[in-house]
């Protein structure tokens, strides 16, 4: 399953909250949605890494939002007055990165007190894709309609970004341990441990293939060894599928 595709109609205000400067934006299906750019220092990968996990939490009935490719025509640039903007929109012509604008949502706080067994799902998925982004500094968590949401995925899946030199290790990547010892949700780590088989058993090979078809081809860049999108989409797999049938050294402890 495909991202839908929409075009941005107007650039509304940047967050400036990131790194990446993302912005908020209006598209022609008259949603708003939080714009990852493509242009950003980080790369196409953050993208990737973005889209897959989201895939991955969805599959684990981990609430995230909806996701959308954002079409951008830097001809919107030019209504822009701040240069930083302008710079990044004119850089990111093409297929963005658009996620849903959740109205009313708050971040998360030591005020909330989660579901623990969706606070030990976020935290097994986390865990699973070597997320580093997820502590009490930034806890890249809303809460929306009273649920829990998972966003900012771009962090995790860190073994992709050696692939421009080197193929990675596939083995390496399934033992390496998972440090939680400042993520915002490391109390639950019973719960995750307990859910550990059941949620495993819900990332079979169909699952994992659905969750990679949805990256654009667009932002799967070449690399030695996977020249093209399919090679590069399996690449993937072989990464998720070894730490899912390892020995588990990564699960919280």
């Amino acid at each position: 399953m495909t991202l839908p595709v929409v075009r941005v109609t107007r650039y509304v205000t940047p967050l400036r909250e990131g790194g990446s400067l993302p912005g908020i934006v209006e598209a022609d299906d008259l949603g708003t949605y939080v714009c990852k750019f493509r242009g950003a220092g980080q790369g196409l990968r953050v993208l990737v890494a973005e889209v897959i996990v989201a895939g991955l939490a969805r599959a684990l009935g981990v609430p995230t939002p909806d996701q959308v490719e954002l079409e951008l025509d830097p001809e919107i640039a030019r209504y822009e007055a701040d240069e930083e903007v302008q710079d990044l929109l004119n850089a990111s012509s093409g297929a963005n990165l658009g996620i849903d604008f959740l109205p009313g949502a708050f971040g998360y706080d030591a005020a909330y007190e989660p579901d623990p067994e969706l606070a030990g799902r976020v935290l097994w998925l986390d865990a699973l894709t070597a997320n580093v982004d997820r502590s009490w500094r930034n806890p890249n968590l809303l809460v929306w309609g009273g649920t829990m949401q998972a966003i900012d995925h771009g962090a995790s899946l860190y073994f992709h970004h050696s692939w421009p030199g080197a193929p990675g290790s596939p083995e390496r990547f399934a033992a390496q341990p998972y440090d939680i010892s400042e993520h915002v949700l490391r109390g639950f780590v019973e719960q995750a441990r307990d859910q550990d088989k059941a949620l495993a058993g819900r990332l079979g090979d169909d699952v994992l293939g659905a969750v990679l078809a949805a990256v654009p081809d667009g932002w799967l860049e070449p690399v030695p060894g996977a020249e093209d999108a399919a090679a590069l989409r399996e690449r993937y797999v072989t990464f998720l599928r070894a730490r899912l049938d390892g020995g588990r050294g990564w699960l919280p402890a």
